[in-house]
């Protein structure tokens, strides 16, 4: 477990509260909140090992482009 992994608990917590408490919609979005927060965390995984390996990082680029900002 990472650093940030803690918060995919905490994720899976609201979305049982939430589904527990008639709140349907709010459950699904934190589905979609859970992908959106385990793709940048393998990402940062990913990017952590290659710099291990020594490999170049390529800027710009994530699991899915998910959640990265890309700049001119």
């Amino acid at each position: 477990m990472t650093h940030n992994d803690w918060i995919l608990d905490v994720l899976a917590d609201l979305k049982s509260f939430a589904s527990a408490n008639g709140l349907g919609a709010l459950a699904e979005q934190l589905d979609d909140t859970t992908l959106i927060a385990a793709a940048e965390i393998s990402s940062q995984k990913e990017e952590a090992r290659s710099q291990l390996n020594g490999e170049p990082i390529q800027s710009g680029s994530s699991a899915g482009g998910i959640g990265r900002h890309q700049r001119a």
